[in-house]
């Protein structure tokens, strides 16, 4: 099909336009998208039910993401119908690729996210040997507003698909250097293929310094916060999943740093039986192993909602005593 440039310049309108016009899926359309339920175990089915644990996207402020991209989101039926990939005896490990220098003052957030990641998706998680910038002939600019060197992601990408591990879900790069996909984009926080098992993600944007502020005492906590979303979400592409428009999720889309902070670190009900699905790990264990991470980490109000979930699906004391011990253990 040829593409004249007054037809790109109509289809952009129109993705802008409807875009602008996104209104949240009300509460039929979101039970519509969690799929029927029937013939699952009472604890899985408790899982999904929403309950009052996952609030309703918001309506999309100027700038945000929902008010400039068009998403027509995906259920979980649809979901199923797209066969989208999913780990098998052959594929089952993911790898970080860790690209460029980690300064001193981030070097903790490897160790971190590996170890993050194992517990969200139950999977093995490895981290490469460092790729360093001067051997990888790499595209960069350097940014005309923020005088920061990028990287061009598709660059990035083209180096993964070679270096992919033969028993490799997906591969990964992570980086604190700033990225761009293309010579237009200011900048682009991630970009992964998914038929193609790789992807690259920067953190760089999540750290205070880069916009000139002053660290804070927490910093550290910020940092790992941020990166630890932008991780999960991505890889959450990686199995097939798009960006969520039915529930506050860390799948929803972001066009800035104040809306990527305003995600939860959990999936919704939705984007959880998806990842469930392509994973099949056990919910209450995965949430287990989270809770006991966030306390480890200082994210309370992250390890106070699993609890609080926990309790919904399970009764309250048979939750307090699996969280009271396994975090007894972990000590």
């Amino acid at each position: 099909m040829k593409w004249t440039f007054f037809s790109i310049v109509v289809l952009l309108t129109f993705s802008v336009a409807l875009a602008m016009n996104f209104k949240p899926p009300d509460s039929a359309e979101r039970l519509k998208a969690i799929g029927p339920t029937k013939g699952l175990s009472e604890t899985f089915r408790k899982a999904l039910d929403p309950a009052d644990d996952f609030d309703p996207v918001a309506v999309p402020k100027s700038g945000d993401w929902l008010a400039e991209h068009y998403e027509n989101g995906r259920t979980f039926e649809d979901f199923i119908k797209a066969k989208t990939s999913k780990p098998d005896k052959m594929h089952n490990k993911i790898y970080l690729q860790p690209l460029g220098e980690f300064p001193q003052g981030q070097i903790f957030l490897l160790d971190k996210l590996r170890e993050y990641a194992a517990s969200y998706f139950a999977m093995e998680i490895e981290v490469l040997p460092c790729l360093t910038l001067s051997d990888s002939n790499l595209t960069t600019r350097i940014n005309p507003y923020t005088q920061n060197r990028q990287i061009l992601t598709t660059d990035v990408l083209a180096i993964l698909k070679k270096k992919i591990p033969t028993d490799a879900f997906c591969i990964l790069a992570i980086t604190m250097e700033d990225l761009y996909p293309d010579p237009s984009w200011n900048f682009v926080f991630g970009q992964a293929s998914l038929s193609e098992r790789v992807g690259v993600y920067s953190f760089t944007r999540y750290d205070t310094e880069f916009y000139g502020e002053k660290r804070g005492k927490d910093y550290e906590k910020v940092l790992l916060r941020r990166s630890c979303k932008v991780l999960v979400h991505e890889m959450g592409h990686m199995f097939g999943l798009k960006h969520c428009i039915y529930f506050k999720c860390v799948l929803n889309g972001s066009n800035h740093l104040r809306e990527s902070d305003s995600r939860p670190m959990h999936l919704c009900p939705v984007c959880l039986r998806k990842l469930q699905y392509s994973i099949r790990f056990d919910v209450i264990s995965r949430y287990v192993e989270l809770f006991c991470l966030y306390k480890k980490n200082g994210f309370d109000d992250d390890a106070k909602w699993i609890e609080d979930r926990l309790k919904w699906i399970l009764p309250t004391e048979t939750a307090k005593q699996l969280l009271n011990g396994k975090t007894a253990k972990k000590k």
